[in-house]
């Protein structure tokens, strides 16, 4: 008689990362390698991607599909990103990706609509990936280099995270939405709560949330600081894939009864208010009734992180027959053509523009400082992800994150209004019901890419060549920052800047302006002898973009010390071959003054040996022990320079 073994409950996150597991052991803390399946880049960091593609000689993309997006970049105000739009379209037909053209939406909206697939996995350079979890994916945010390697076909690394259980019971109340309920995680966990963390939802409230719903619960995961958010593919998706005539894409993916989690969290939705991030950090929330009466000057609906066609119905159907404010510039942005093209055909674009509404583009535009910027220390509501300091384009922002609902109201009234208080019924939308798609803008990849000829304008410049990590490295602390450094204080976005983005020695020049902007300059002095920064807790917080960690290393950058890092970026900063320390004592931060000159000596058999690191600094004679995280395949790809060398050495042996 066969003896049988008992397979163990599993979660949906254990599904997704048993399926997907090439290397290591799923124990959290180790390093693992994923297959992947689909990849995600957009025009601020898919340039950069398209020329390490380039740099490695690939011939056409190993995944099963890979989508480039233009959306953050659509001000054509001069050549440069009508050029590299050009670029782009023409790389995705050398190497086989698709291309979403500019005017055809977020990413993230689009990709959720036309490509997401319950079960798969989804590399994106952008740090909003994550959304694409309200599907049953396991989406995560990358940098470029990571992205493009993936898109030669090879695994993704990363530690294996922990995962948060998060049981949702009851139905959240009339004027509560889905970015309540984010808000309400941030209220509990803050910035970083979701650090080396997944974060799956499950429990009976899940009934009550379409897939657009969870695609802004997902999306903002990433203002926890979390590796990914996961949902059931229930019958919610199922709905969702039906309504984008994609029904034969849907897989059921659920958890096994029994399942367990490393951590719980339990939110009763019937219990939730209308919240509000005040500025400038996600993590700041406080109920909409605390901080009412005060006056804005704009609301702005759309973004990534409210992208579905509810989140626009529900405030048109709100200003129905009435104007707003008229203090208020009442900010409209469809998240895709397909949103756009519903509102117009089901007359909710009239009842918008009517009420004084200020119809945009499709595209990211104002929640990256491209354009609809807010005048200076007046009041912005905004429906985006992030509230930044000065991400808006305005240095001397306030802008609060929340929900369409409230940011309505607010418009109406002319101060920050709980919309509770409007004294109206609340405009119940049902978003599950059959509406227009059509996706012939977006190209599929080309039959003949051999016949393809690359463009690149005078804006693109070449990948520069960095060399290994030195042995010794005794460098000033040229800039010492505290903490939740974001990657855009590191290096911002925004109309000016992002054009840029495919020439390095130029777009160095805004390395921390927002914090000093004489960083960039005194940078330059030591670029060839070396620069350390230190940091606080949560260093390179935000955006996944690689810039920010390729802008450093032009100027010298060889080393970060911080009390703890955001994954993205440190893993960035690896990835070009900054190395990235922490304080064993985390206190020795308060002891070190920017330019002090720290000595690191024998650093590559430390690293090689596990041996012990430390820094000395000149003023004060004090040593400062160090620790890293890095695997032994990190290690190397930062005594080599960086991931693109250490490829580069692989693919000519």
């Amino acid at each position: 008689m066969t003896k049988q073994t008992r397979t163990q409950p599993r979660n949906v996150t254990q599904k997704l990362f048993g399926s997907h597991l090439v290397s290591g052991e799923m124990k959290a803390g180790q390093e693992i390698g994923l297959k992947i399946d689909q990849t995600l880049t957009q025009d601020a960091t898919g340039t950069l991607v398209m020329l390490e593609l380039e740099a490695m000689g690939l011939d056409r993309a190993r995944t099963e599909l890979s989508a480039q997006y233009v959306d953050h970049n659509l001000l054509q105000t001069d050549s440069r990103n009508p050029d590299d739009h050009l670029f782009l379209r023409s790389a995705c037909e050398k190497f086989g990706l698709w291309f979403s053209p500019p005017g055809s939406g977020v990413s993230h909206a689009v990709h959720m609509e036309r490509f997401g697939k319950p079960g798969k996995t989804l590399l994106g350079s952008d740090s909003h990936t994550c959304a694409a979890g309200s599907m049953g994916m396991l989406a995560m945010g990358a940098g470029g280099l990571a992205v493009a390697l993936a898109i030669c076909g090879e695994p993704f690394h990363l530690n294996m995270p922990s995962v948060m259980g998060v049981k949702l019971t009851g139905k959240l109340p009339d004027w509560v939405s889905a970015k309540d309920v984010i808000l309400e995680m941030l209220r509990r966990h803050d910035v970083k709560g979701g650090a080396g963390k997944v974060i799956e939802y499950y429990g009976p409230g899940l009934k009550h949330l379409s897939a657009m719903d969870r695609h802004v619960i997902a999306n903002m995961g990433q203002e926890m600081g979390h590796t990914a958010t996961v949902f059931p593919a229930d019958e919610a998706v199922r709905t969702f894939l039906r309504q984008q005539e994609r029904e034969g894409d849907f897989e059921p993916l659920e958890a096994d009864a029994g399942a367990s989690y490393d951590e719980y969290e339990e939110i009763d939705l019937g219990k939730l208010e209308p919240l509000i991030a005040l500025p400038s950090s996600p993590g700041k929330v406080v109920p909409v009734r605390e901080v009412a009466g005060e006056p804005i000057y704009q609301a702005y609906i759309g973004s990534s992180a409210n992208p579905g066609l509810r989140d626009f119905v529900v405030p048109a159907m709100m200003v129905r027959g009435q104007q707003v404010q008229e203090r208020v510039s009442f900010d409209i942005n469809p998240t895709s053509r397909q949103v756009l093209e519903n509102l117009a055909g089901l007359g909710y674009l009239t009842d918008l523009l009517g009420a004084g509404a200020r119809l945009h583009q499709t595209g990211c535009n104002g929640c990256i400082g491209m354009g609809q910027a807010p005048a200076t220390d007046q009041i912005s509501l905004r429906t985006v992800p992030r509230n930044f300091v000065g991400r808006s384009g305005t240095p001397e922002d306030k802008v609060c994150l929340c929900s369409p609902e409230t940011a309505t109201a607010s418009a109406l009234t002319g101060v920050i209004t709980d919309p509770r208080d409007l004294g109206m019924d609340y405009p119940a939308f049902d978003d599950s019901q059959a509406y227009h798609v059509d996706d012939r803008n977006i190209r599929p990849p080309a039959r003949h890419p051999e016949l393809t000829v690359v463009e690149k304008g005078p804006n693109i410049s070449t990948l520069p060549d960095f060399g290994g990590l030195p042995d010794s490295l005794e460098g000033p602390v040229l800039l010492k920052v505290g903490d939740n450094i974001s990657t855009d204080e590191i290096l911002p976005a925004g109309s000016e800047i992002l054009p840029y983005r495919s020439n390095i020695p130029k777009i160095s020049e805004f390395t921390y302006i927002r914090v000093d902007p004489s960083y960039p300059r005194r940078a330059m002095d030591y670029q060839d002898r070396g620069s350390l920064i230190v940091g606080g807790d949560n260093y390179g917080q935000g955006s996944s973009r690689e810039h920010a960690a390729l802008a450093p290393r032009y100027l010298g950058v060889r080393a970060v010390i911080a009390k703890s890092y955001s994954r993205i970026h440190w893993q960035n900063l690896c990835n070009f071959g900054v190395l990235p320390l922490r304080f064993e004592v985390p206190e020795d931060y308060d002891d070190i003054e920017q330019s002090d000159i720290l000595a690191l000596d024998d650093l590559s058999t430390a690293l090689e040996t596990g041996n012990a690191i430390a820094a000395k600094n000149q003023r004060s004679g004090r040593t400062y022990p160090l620790t890293h995280d890095l695997s032994g395949r990190q290690v190397r790809m930062v005594l080599k320079g960086g991931l693109l060398n250490m490829m580069r050495e692989s693919l000519a042996a």
